[in-house]
């Protein structure tokens, strides 16, 4: 299901970067391998949305709840 347009958490790639505390490259390479949506906003400016960065995120060990 797809997100409406005011649901958007849209963020710079560079502030992106800062929230998953990746290298700015790192984003686009995940845009570039279809990993990560990016979303154009005017001629050159690229926003990705932060609850798909949230999305990526997948726990790993073993953590006792």
């Amino acid at each position: 299901m797809s997100k409406n347009k005011s649901q958007l958490r849209l963020s710079s790639i560079a502030v992106a970067a800062e929230y998953c505390d990746v290298h700015t490259v790192t984003i686009r390479r995940w845009i570039a391998s279809g990993r990560l949506n990016a979303y154009r906003v005017g001629p050159r400016l690229l926003k990705v949305d932060l609850d798909e960065l949230d999305e990526m995120l997948r726990p790993i060990g073993g953590g006792v709840k």
